[in-house]
């Protein structure tokens, strides 16, 4: 059974650096992971704040919010 999970970022040099080690360590095998860029995709915005995302980079598993490191705030993206 596949786990799902989403990292939501914007695109910032933090984010793509997070988003670089992420792809790396996810056993793609095991996990559907889904990169979601923010700044690509506003109007998913409302959606990773009801997954419990505050700031990107962030990934979300199980319903479950990680924050990786600070590059933005949620709401600075609205």
């Amino acid at each position: 059974m596949t786990q799902k999970a989403i990292f939501y970022h914007a695109g910032c040099p933090v984010c793509v650096a997070a988003e670089n080690n992420i792809i790396e360590i996810i056993d793609r095998s095991r996990v559907d992971l889904e990169i979601v860029h923010l700044g690509d995709a506003p109007q998913r915005i409302d959606e990773a704040a009801a997954a419990g995302v505050t700031s990107v980079p962030a990934l979300v598993v199980d319903g479950s919010a990680l924050h990786i490191n600070h590059g933005a705030a949620l709401s600075d993206l609205r």
